[in-house]
């Protein structure tokens, strides 16, 4: 996507914050974001609808529905959770026999989904979350490193960075996404390569998070991590984040900004 870095190989309403933590005087060398259900509530009406068109088009006799997705969702990455999903309920009748022909048949319909996705993101139906816009200049004005880190597709990823945050932010921000690492999350791998390409310490660092195993993600990889959680995501085991909010947020409802980031290298605050 034009206009965004790449490295290859809803919760909208705010709530009350607990009292803000005296000023940092220090900065996290880097501030990396997950995608979805952080930059953007993708998951339930964009990504679910993607797949279930993708089934549709398809003719496989398959819909998720919102419930069953939310399961789902503790499988990191479209492919791999495509592939979990059929290995327990049975493959469709369409779906070829050959564990390599099935992994074709998978990456096809992962394709074809990524596609109608990209297409819902491009139409600006889904807006970014409270916040996010304003996070990212403090961090881009202050010479603080962003980056996002996502188990989806490269290309889903890229296109909400340059449409929903434009491509003068969209220049500045690196992407980790899809099939760049072996191991997605809650493996660290993603997140340890982020930090190594953008050249910091991984205890510089703060990662944004909306789910338990984002969270496991970064604090395996030695990183600060601020849960904001989202709508399939609130009712999860946050204990072991460095703070926990419905949403970064916009003033006058605003939950925490940079500075708030750069105190919790030495502090903690859950709300």
């Amino acid at each position: 996507m034009p206009g965004s870095k790449s490295y290859r190989s809803g919760f909208t309403k705010c709530f009350s914050a607990p009292s803000s933590p005296p000023p940092s005087l220090s900065l996290p060398s880097a501030l990396l974001f997950d995608c979805d259900g952080v930059l953007v509530d993708t998951e339930k009406d964009g990504h679910r609808i993607s797949f279930n068109d993708t089934f549709a088009e398809k003719e496989l006799g398959v819909t998720w529905d919102v419930d069953l997705y939310g399961e789902l969702l503790k499988i990191g990455g479209g492919k791999e959770r495509m592939t979990a999903y059929f290995n327990k309920t049975g493959w469709p009748e369409k779906a070829p026999k050959g564990e390599e022909e099935r992994k074709q048949f998978i990456a096809s319909l992962h394709k074809r989904k990524t596609e109608l996705f990209m297409a819902l993101i491009e139409k600006k139906l889904l807006p970014l979350r409270p916040g996010v816009a304003k996070l990212i200049n403090q961090a881009l004005a202050k010479g603080v490193k962003v980056a996002v880190c996502s188990t989806s597709n490269e290309k889903a990823v890229s296109a909400i960075v340059s449409c929903l945050l434009g491509p003068g932010r969209a220049e500045k921000i690196m992407i980790f996404a899809g099939d760049v690492v072996p191991r997605k999350k809650p493996d660290p791998a993603i997140y340890v390569l982020a930090a190594t390409t953008l050249g910091v310490e991984p205890s510089s660092c703060v990662v944004v998070e909306d789910s338990a195993i984002g969270l496991a993600a970064a604090k395996a990889a030695g990183m600060k991590c601020i849960v904001t959680k989202s709508g399939y995501t609130a009712e999860e085991d946050f204990v072991n984040a460095d703070a926990v909010f419905d949403c970064i947020g916009d003033p006058p409802e605003e939950r925490f900004d940079l500075a708030f980031c750069g105190s919790l290298l030495e502090k903690q605050y859950v709300s």
